[in-house]
């Protein structure tokens, strides 16, 4: 139990952790800065994708032989045509970004840019749910160990995302307390996701690798279409490219000594 807890509210906590920085920092993210964060959430997801998700779910078809790949492949794709589906449809604003993306409609730039992060947030939550639920259901070679490794992992990079989404709206002059609430709303939907996951991987365990690849595909089409754009965007610097490898390393690290 004390394994489903953790994955409920560690990542919940990196968020939380993260848009605290408005406090304690006075300026505007430093651009460079704000590039690094962002390459280094980017690898960590990326990491997680494969060594949480995608290899369980390789490993737990193995009795289809020659076809273990087949639910991999599918959830993968079914997880990235659920997040372009959502991409098209949630009204949402990327930082750097002056146009809307989703559905046409009037809202307050901070609510736009609120639903950008919370939309990142997402499969995040259903990755920790869907790792959380084939430890409970006793699916696969999943762990306690590999769930507070993937816990972790997603609280390391949230810190980061937490911070890049308060500290630009105390620069366009919220309030610090608001600015906080802000940047911890956006973190939200991970552990309300993580126990919906949860609820429905129980009444579909035999579909479980589809599950894990379905997270996987999720992670991934947001680390494409939204991190590594930011991270390169403006003129050229490989620090986001740098830290997206520190990023990746370090996931993989926790995934292969925990797990």
């Amino acid at each position: 139990m004390k394994e489903l807890i953790y994955g409920l509210t560690v990542p919940f906590l990196g968020t939380s952790l993260g848009s605290a920085c408005v406090f304690f920092m006075k300026k505007q993210m430093n651009r460079t800065l704000q590039r690094v964060l962002t390459g280094f959430a980017a690898g960590v997801m990326t990491a997680a994708s494969v060594w949480s998700l995608l290899i369980p779910a390789i490993d737990q078809s193995e009795n289809m032989g020659r076809l273990a790949f087949l639910p991999a492949s599918l959830g993968f794709m079914a997880g990235m045509m659920f997040l372009l589906l959502l991409d098209n449809i949630i009204p949402h604003l990327h930082m750097f970004s002056d146009k809307a993306e989703g559905i046409k409609i009037k809202l307050p730039k901070n609510t736009m840019m609120l639903f950008a992060v919370t939309l990142h947030n997402i499969p995040e939550g259903m990755a920790v749910g869907v790792v959380c639920a084939g430890m409970l259901y006793g699916t696969g070679n999943i762990t306690s160990a590999g769930v507070l490794a993937l816990a972790l992992g997603i609280a390391i990079q949230n810190f980061p995302e937490g911070a890049i989404i308060s500290m630009p709206l105390r620069a366009e002059g919220m309030s610090r307390t608001k600015a906080f609430v802000m940047g911890v709303l956006s973190g939200a939907a991970e552990p309300v996701g993580a126990a919906l996951t949860i609820l429905a991987a129980g009444l579909v365990v035999p579909l479980m690798p589809g599950l894990l690849s379905f997270a996987a595909g999720a992670m991934i089409y947001v680390v494409v279409e939204e991190l590594i754009p930011e991270m390169s965007e403006g003129e050229h610097s490989n620090s986001g490219t740098i830290s997206f490898a520190v990023g990746f390393t370090a996931m993989m690290i926790l995934d292969v000594a925990l797990g």
